[in-house]
């Protein structure tokens, strides 16, 4: 069994009140949620308007699976209009 962890780094460039990047980042998480079966909290930044920073978890059998359910992650957010990509970083354990 294998855990991953992702950590993301996003800018909200719309985003001009904490209110409006808590909208977004919920809608961010429910939809990767949904599509994933993951787990994702916001870690850090939560006093900045356009910036923040998620961790991602999920826990598969081979470590295969876990690659490319992160790979789709960072895809599916590059793809989103709502919020931009600054860095990430993968660990398995």
């Amino acid at each position: 069994m294998t855990l991953g962890l992702l950590q993301l780094i996003i800018r909200i460039p719309g985003s001009n009140s904490l209110k409006e990047k808590r909208r977004v980042l919920h809608s961010l998480r429910d939809r990767l949620r949904e599509k994933y079966n993951i787990s994702i909290t916001e870690t850090d930044e939560q006093d900045k308007w356009q910036k923040a920073v998620l961790a991602i978890a999920k826990v598969e059998h081979e470590r295969k699976m876990i690659d490319t359910a992160f790979g789709n992650i960072v895809d599916f957010i590059k793809n989103s209009s709502a919020v931009e990509i600054i860095d990430y970083q993968i660990e398995l354990f």
